[in-house]
């Protein structure tokens, strides 16, 4: 075990390059040992106190960035055995290389969306008299707990390992930060200004549009200018918005993140306004007021639901009153107008098996389960199975004690949730075809039956009422306490197999353990949907495979929220939007019960897909 400064102990290498070494650690002098980032920075005058003065001037700047809270926090910073050392906050997220990959267009709407998040870091740190100087997807880090882009990896920490006193006594640096492609001519030169960020996140932008990285992007031998509008369509404004941003001349571009931002604004309709720095995420306006729920049905209730109590299953008839068409949720969509009625009212029942493991992912049981369903007949010989859910009361949320939680998933507080039906699988690719006429899913080969993703919350919200329009009953997605309700099925461990989770039981990054469980499998894709054991109440793939968006808007914690299962709704339709359950590509702490995502519902995403409900006209 290697131990820095007696405090950092070393896990793993994070990348390499240069004069810099970047490592994943934990502070061992801190009682939850948390995650933190040390960069080691190598120089060969470490010990001339020209040098240390300047580490520690930049230290101190870095410091000050971190004051932001899209801005990873300087934890520490000090100096061994001939190497400068920078501990910074460690951000769990995910960089934006993952989402500009090659040939992939995002739109519009990505578009605007990343200039409005990253601009107001930018503004900052110019305030702050500081030019980043290496802005890039690399960079650019989506924070997995609220969806926000992090700015990480300032050129000033680069450039520390590359200092040295020249013979007039002077610190200079002998490299030039950036990265090709990215930084304008002036940068390359060795003289930034504001406008060289400005260039380089338009650049980046613009790869998002486009599909291609900026070697692929061709200039006008005469005027210099990047030639790009041709690979992609967006609205005028945007593109004259974003070739200003990347003129060839600093004088041609604007000059402050302040001016792009009040232009992005205008774009979307936001009042402009002063440039603040806002600590932690603004509450909501107000949400919506919650429905009078029904009384709660008890644990034997629950029990005898799922096939588990001596009465068996409630019996069919009762269960089809359920198929009323029924209002939807408060704040959803308008219900939708005069639709034909669907006369397919029967209720069936499927049988599968519950499995639970021990902390080493060992089975330790399992038991026999039944559940009631019906099909929603989609045509061309395709199905939608929904499966029925008692209302009952549960506790939402984790407790302090559970390992890797996060505190946006506290407090924890008592819901009730009226009765309703859920789709048994997570939507598959053949039934978004069935109801939408396209495929947008990237593993589209062979892929009928698996869940379709690339869709935003915003398509998501158009297929539920194309298919309400089309049955003649209002579907919509689950509120987050419907979706960790159905989830659990009656369980308060972090998954509903118990108190870990394998690639046995589930479709996630196997390389990484949640507790004592052993590590997996890493399948790079989606599954097919149903390929792993069910929970209790019959549902499918409720951890992994692919994240399923919810009806609620973000908020940062509990504090405040409906306790009767409705969506939690701000006034703000922008605001970001929930997800839950983890995909195939996360470590297993996110696929938890109770873990909580975020993203802006215009996002796309081979990680995200969805699951629908079916109001309930009563509850038992």
């Amino acid at each position: 075990m290697v131990l820095l400064n007696n405090r950092y102990d070393i896990l793993k290498e994070l990348g390499s390059g240069g004069f810099a070494v970047t490592y994943q650690a934990r502070d061992q002098m801190q009682p939850s040992k948390p995650f933190c980032v040390v960069k080691q920075l190598r120089s060969n005058q470490a010990s001339d106190p020209r040098i240390v003065s300047f580490f520690e001037k930049e230290a101190a700047t870095l410091e000050i960035l971190g004051h932001h809270p899209q801005i990873p926090r300087l934890l520490a910073h000090f100096s061994e055995n001939q190497a400068f050392y920078i501990v910074q906050e460690f951000i769990d997220g995910q960089d934006l290389s993952l989402e500009l990959r090659p040939g992939i267009k995002q739109d519009e709407a990505y578009g605007l969306c990343l200039l409005q998040d990253v601009l107001p870091v930018l503004e900052f740190i110019h305030q702050n008299q500081v030019i980043h100087r290496d802005i890039k997807p690399d960079n650019l880090v989506r924070r997995q707990a609220d969806g926000k882009v992090v700015l990480i990896d300032f050129g000033a920490v680069k450039q520390l390992a590359s200092l040295q006193v020249n013979a007039g006594g002077q610190v200079t640096s002998t490299v030039v930060i950036g990265t090709s492609g990215y930084m304008p001519w002036e940068q390359s030169q060795r003289k930034p200004t504001p406008s060289s960020d400005l260039y380089a996140l338009g650049m980046t932008v613009i790869q998002a549009l486009t599909g291609l990285t900026p070697d692929q992007l061709d200039e006008d031998p005469k005027t210099l200018e990047l030639e790009w509008q041709t690979y992609t369509q967006v609205s005028p404004a945007l593109a004259h918005l974003l070739s200003k941003m990347v003129r060839h001349a600093p004088r041609d571009r604007y000059l402050t993140a302040t001016d792009v931002l009040a232009d992005v604004n205008h774009l979307v309709g936001v009042p402009s306004r002063v440039a603040t720095v806002r600590v932690g995420r603004p509450v909501p306006d107000s949400f919506l007021e919650p429905e009078v729920a029904p009384p709660p049905v008890t644990r034997r209730n629950w029990l005898k639901w799922v096939g588990f109590g001596a009465a068996g299953l409630v019996s069919v008839p009762m269960l089809k009153s359920f198929l009323s068409p029924a209002p939807p949720a408060p704040g959803g969509r308008a219900q939708p107008p005069a639709p034909k009625a669907n006369t397919n009212n029967s209720l069936s029942e499927f049988t599968f098996n519950i499995v639970q493991v021990n902390e080493r992912g060992e089975t330790i049981s399992t038991s026999p389960g039944r559940a009631a369903y019906f099909t929603e007949d989609l045509g061309n010989g395709i199905g939608l199975d929904m499966v029925a859910l008692p209302g009952g009361e549960f506790v939402m949320g984790s407790p302090p004690e559970e390992l890797e939680r996060g505190d946006s998933e506290g407090p924890q507080r008592t819901v009730t949730v009226p009765a309703f039906f859920m789709g048994r699988f997570a939507v598959t690719q053949a039934q978004y075809q069935a109801i939408m006429g396209k495929n947008p899913s990237a593993f589209s080969e062979n892929g009928a039956n698996r869940p379709v993703e690339e869709v935003s919350w915003h398509d998501a919200v158009a297929f539920c009422e194309k298919l309400s329009q089309q049955t003649g009953r209002t579907y919509r997605l689950p509120s987050e306490a419907e979706w960790e309700y159905a989830c659990r099925a009656g369980t308060t461990t972090p998954f509903h197999f118990g108190p870990t989770i394998t690639t046995d039981l589930a479709n996630y990054d196997g390389n990484f353990t949640y507790g004592t469980g052993p590590k997996g499998v890493y399948r790079k894709q989606t599954t097919d949907v149903g390929s792993f054991p069910p929970n209790a109440v019959g549902l499918y793939d409720m951890h992994g495979n692919v994240w399923e968006w919810c009806a609620d808007h973000w908020h940062s914690n509990y504090e405040g929220a409906p306790t009767n299962g409705t969506a939690w709704l701000s006034s703000d339709e922008s605001t970001s939007r929930l997800m839950r359950g983890g995909s195939w590509d996360s470590y297993p702490r996110y696929c938890r019960s109770a873990f909580r995502n975020v993203l802006p519902p215009v996002y796309r995403y081979d990680l995200i897909g969805f699951r629908v409900v079916c109001a309930a006209a009563r509850a038992l």
